[in-house]
C-alpha cells in the first residue's frame, strides 16, 4: 500500500450508520460508477466478522468447488494478493492480526479466532489451502483475481462465497466481456468495452471502488445459481405485509487494485445487507430508494431478480412515506 496505514478497530456502529447506500440520485442506470479509493484499503472488519467468517468456512467446507476456483498459473499472483492482504490486516488491525517474518518463514496470527499458521512464503505446500483461499478464510471480503494478458482481462482465480447469483465455477477462464454478457444493455451499449479499457489503464497505487446492488429475500449472503432452489423459492413468500421484514437491499463494495508484480487486478468484494424496515431509520435513503424503484426499467429489475415482487415493494414504501408525511403535519 502506498499510503501510511491507519490503525483501526472493528466497526461496531449501528448498521444504518455504516451501510454503503448506493444511490446518489433518484434514478439508476448502468454506468462506470468507479471512484478513486483514498486511502486504498482492500478490506473492512465489522461487527459481523465472526458470523461471516463462520459462513465462509461452512460454504468452503461443504461446497468448495462452488466457492473457490483457480488455474495453476495464478499461484504467483495469489501469493502477491496474500502479501497485500496480510500487510494491510496486520498494519491496520494490529490488535486482531499480526505477522512474524523470519526470512521467507512467516507466522500469521488471527487473534480474533485464536489461530496461528506458519508457512514458507512462496511455497504453497506449506499452506493448508492455496494462498488466495487461505487468506480469504480470514476476511469478510470475497476475492477475485483478473489476469491481464493479450489486451484483455481473464478470471483466473477467486474465492467467492457470497455471490449475487453468479458462480466462480462457471465464470473461471472467461474474459471481462464474457462474464458480463448476461448484464442487459451492458455489452451492446458499448459500456462494457469502455469499462474494460478503464480497468486496463489502471495503475498500481491508484485503487478504485464502486458499489453494486440488488435485492435479496431474507438475510442470505450465499445466493449461488447452483443453490437457487434454496433461496429463489423464497420470493414467493413476499406479501404486502412482510416486505419490510423479508426484502433486503444488498450492496457490494467492490474495490479494484492493480497488482504491480503480476500486472493483474484484484477485486475485493464486501457485501452488506439491510432490510427495508431497517432502512426506515434513514428517511432520506428510504425516499430515494422509493424513487429509484419507481423509475427503474423492468429489464434491470428482471436481471436483478426482483421484478416479480417489485410492485409490492413500491406499494409498501408508498404507505410508509405517506404515513411519515402525515405524521409531520
Amino acid at each position: 500500500m502506498t499510503e501510511k496505514m491507519l490503525k483501526t478497530h472493528i466497526d461496531t456502529r449501528p448498521l444504518i450508520e455504516r451501510f454503503p447506500f448506493p444511490f446518489k440520485s433518484d434514478s439508476y442506470r448502468y454506468s462506470n460508477n468507479a471512484e478513486s479509493l483514498i486511502p486504498s484499503f482492500a478490506l473492512n472488519i465489522t461487527s459481523e466478522y465472526l458470523h461471516e467468517i463462520s459462513e465462509k468456512r461452512r460454504i468452503l467446507n461443504n461446497r468448495k468447488e462452488q466457492a473457490f476456483q483457480s488455474f495453476s498459473h495464478s499461484i504467483d499472483a495469489q501469493w502477491e494478493i496474500l502479501e497485500l492482504i496480510v500487510n494491510e490486516m496486520t498494519e491496520r488491525f494490529p490488535s486482531y492480526f499480526s505477522i512474524k517474518k523470519l526470512d521467507n518463514v512467516w507466522t500469521f496470527y488471527n487473534h480474533i479466532l485464536k489461530e496461528e499458521y506458519s508457512f514458507v512464503f512462496g511455497d504453497s505446500t506449506t499452506l493448508p489451502y492455496e494462498p488466495l483461499d487461505f487468506i480469504g478464510r480470514h476476511i469478510q471480503e470475497d476475492l477475485v483475481y483478473l489476469a491481464n494478458r493479450d489486451g484483455d482481462l481473464y478470471m483466473d482465480a477467486g474465492q467467492l462465497c457470497f455471490p449475487a447469483n453468479w458462480s466462480i465455477a462457471f465464470n473461471l477462464g472467461m474474459t471481462f466481456t464474457e462474464f458480463h454478457s448476461p448484464v442487459p444493455h451492458f455489452s451492446d451499449s458499448g459500456l462494457a468495452e469502455k469499462v474494460k479499457k478503464f480497468l486496463l489503464r489502471m495503475e498500481p497505487g491508484n485503487a478504485w471502488t464502486r458499489l453494486n446492488w440488488t435485492l435479496t429475500v431474507e438475510h442470505i449472503l450465499d445466493t449461488f445459481p447452483e443453490n437457487y432452489d434454496d433461496w429463489g423459492s423464497k420470493k414467493a413468500q413476499i406479501t404486502s405485509k412482510n416486505v419490510g421484514e423479508l426484502v433486503h437491499l444488498r450492496v457490494e463494495d467492490q474495490r479494484l487494485f492493480r497488482l504491480p508484480k503480476s500486472n493483474g487486478i484484484l477485486f475485493s468484494i464486501h457485501t452488506s445487507l439491510i432490510s427495508i424496515d431497517e432502512l426506515q431509520k434513514n428517511e432520506e435513503w428510504l425516499t430515494r430508494f422509493y424513487h429509484v424503484l419507481t423509475d427503474l426499467p423492468d429489464y434491470i429489475s428482471q436481471y436483478k431478480g426482483f421484478l416479480t415482487y417489485k410492485d409490492k415493494i413500491i406499494q409498501y414504501l408508498e404507505k410508509i412515506l405517506q404515513t411519515k408525511v402525515g405524521a409531520s403535519k
